[in-house]
């Protein structure tokens, strides 16, 4: 019995030490799961800490990249600002190179020079309303009198005119390809007794008008500080009053190119007239040229002759000295200015203009580029179509 008893007794407690056993499991394995869910939780929480803090520091990143793009923009406009300027200072500097290099008589197109010291005084430019240079070579002596005796002005009269009216006029030559020779000469003695000669550094030649006329510029730049330069033939009959009311009206305006604009055909045939030996240049066969002013007379404002002198040895020369100064001109912001009234014809044609009430600033013939037999013809073209003596006087400038 008591055997019986005792073994019911332990196999109770048994029980009841499998059961707490249990209970006692259950309650360790519950806080195990906590304590997993919360190290979970809290590298969960890490995790998220740390991506923010990465998605701050990108920020930051991005921010100061794009500070240092501002950074680096500011810096570009500042340098591109500073080469503007400079780009100013030099376009400034190297007209006064140019100016200064044309004053001291130097070689500016391969020319033989003088062997003629130049020494001149360190004064200012004077300055001017206009330069009239007058194309003319070592043969034309006849046509240069003839011009004297009509509409260009004398000795003291010229001198007034260029003081009062601020109106400088020149024949514009070269020397000869033998310095010093008999022809240079002549111009000398001829310039020692009118002296109304504009000297260039250059070989005359009719074949080297192009580079005749952008070293008249750049030596007439050189010499006065004018609004307006003017290139004309010395077997063309000019009004200077009418021309100087025609050159105040553009005045104001900064690049002016004026003439009677043209555009004739492009001479591809060998032997003919004005041939051009570059005709390729302007395409197909049987094309015109570019508009440009026709070679008797034209003139340009200040800003262009600067243009041309700044840039006198690289400007290409064609075959005719027209189409050269247009060419010249052709890709920069001018103004182009078909004026008829340089170019009216000799009587009747300016004759009629002139009782009209329209006086013609200049006139030649088409057929002879010039007035035919200029010499014995000018005085009777100065009678018919001159503006008057005092014309030009009377001109408000």
């Amino acid at each position: 019995m008591r055997t019986r008893s005792a073994g019911g007794v332990f196999a109770r407690w048994i029980a009841v030490l499998c059961i707490l056993s249990y209970c006692a499991g259950m309650l360790i394995t519950s806080r195990m799961w906590k304590t997993s869910e919360a190290n979970g939780d809290i590298i969960l929480t890490n995790r998220r800490q740390d991506q923010e803090l990465q998605v701050v520091q990108d920020g930051c990143k991005h921010e100061r990249k794009l500070g240092e793009e501002r950074d680096i923009i500011g810096e570009v406009e500042s340098t591109q600002k500073t080469v503007q300027i400079l780009g100013k200072t030099i376009s400034s500097l190297e007209a006064e190179l140019a100016a200064s290099r044309a004053a001291q008589g130097l070689n500016l197109d391969s020319s033989p020079v003088s062997e003629k010291p130049a020494v001149k005084d360190a004064i200012e430019i004077p300055k001017a309303f206009v330069v009239i240079g007058i194309n003319t070579a070592f043969s034309s002596r006849k046509r240069r009198d003839s011009v004297r005796e009509t509409w260009m002005p004398q000795g003291e009269r010229l001198n007034q005119l260029e003081k009062e009216k601020g109106i400088v006029i020149r024949f514009v030559i070269g020397h000869s390809a033998t310095p010093d020779g008999i022809l240079d000469r002549a111009i000398d003695a001829e310039d020692a007794q009118h002296k109304d000669f504009l000297r260039l550094e250059h070989v005359e030649g009719y074949h080297e008008l192009s580079a005749k006329t952008k070293i008249y510029f750049a030596t007439a730049v050189a010499k006065w500080d004018a609004d307006f330069y003017i290139k004309v033939d010395d077997d063309v009959h000019v009004n200077l009053g009418m021309l100087s009311t025609t050159l105040a009206r553009y005045r104001a305006k900064p690049r002016v190119y004026i003439g009677c604009m043209k555009s004739g055909p492009v001479l591809a045939q060998k032997d003919v007239k004005y041939h051009e030996p570059e005709y390729w240049k302007f395409g197909e066969e049987g094309n015109k040229y570019f508009r440009h002013a026709t070679g008797q007379i034209y003139a340009i404002s200040k800003d262009l002759a600067k243009y041309i002198s700044i840039n006198l040895p690289i400007l290409h020369k064609y075959a005719n000295e027209d189409v050269s100064l247009g060419a010249w001109f052709i890709g920069l912001d001018v103004e182009h200015i078909d004026d008829r009234n340089m170019c009216c014809g000799t009587p009747p044609d300016c004759e009629w203009k002139a009782q009209a009430g329209n006086v013609c600033v200049a006139s030649f013939d088409w057929s002879c580029s010039g007035i035919c037999k200029s010499v014995e013809r000018m005085k009777h073209v100065h009678e018919r179509c001159g503006e008057g003596e005092g014309a030009v006087w009377s001109t408000f400038i």
